[in-house]
C-alpha cells in the first residue's frame, strides 16, 4: 500500500513536495516511480528512485526541476518539483515495481505492482 500526502495549491514559480509512504511490503525491494496525469492528458512518467541505493532516473522533461528522495527509516519517498507553472497542474501518483522498467514498460499501468491514491497539485495565481 502507498499512502500519499494531501492536495497542494501553489503559486507559479513556487515548489511543491509530495510524500508517498509505503507499507505492507519491503520498501527497499521496490523502485518508486512518480507519474502524473494532467487534465485531458495521458499519464506522464516523471522518473524513479531506488530506495535501497538512492539511485535516480529522471525523465528528460523534468530533470532540471525535479528531485526524488527516499527515507528508509520511515519507508517514505518524496518528489519535489520546482519552478511550477500552470502546466504542472495534475494528479501526481507514486507507484512501485520490483524492476526498473524499460521505456515501453513504463507506459503500461499493469506493470506497476502498487499505486498511491494520487495527490492533486494545482498551480494558480
Amino acid at each position: 500500500q502507498l499512502m500519499q500526502s494531501g492536495a497542494e495549491l501553489r503559486n507559479p514559480g513556487a515548489s511543491v513536495k509530495v510524500s508517498c509512504k509505503a507499507s505492507g511490503y519491503t520498501f527497499t525491494s521496490y523502485y518508486i516511480h512518480w507519474v502524473r496525469q494532467a487534465p485531458g492528458r495521458e499519464l506522464e512518467w516523471m522518473g524513479r528512485i531506488d530506495p535501497e541505493h538512492g539511485g535516480t532516473k529522471y525523465a528528460r522533461n523534468f530533470q532540471d526541476r525535479v528531485t526524488f528522495t527516499a527515507d528508509t527509516s520511515t519507508n517514505t519517498a518524496y518528489v519535489e518539483l520546482g519552478g511550477l507553472r500552470s502546466g504542472d497542474t495534475a494528479l501526481y501518483y507514486c507507484a512501485a515495481t520490483p524492476d526498473p522498467l524499460t521505456i515501453d514498460q513504463r507506459k503500461s499501468v499493469a506493470r506497476y505492482d502498487y499505486w498511491g491514491h494520487g495527490t492533486q497539485v494545482t498551480v494558480s495565481s
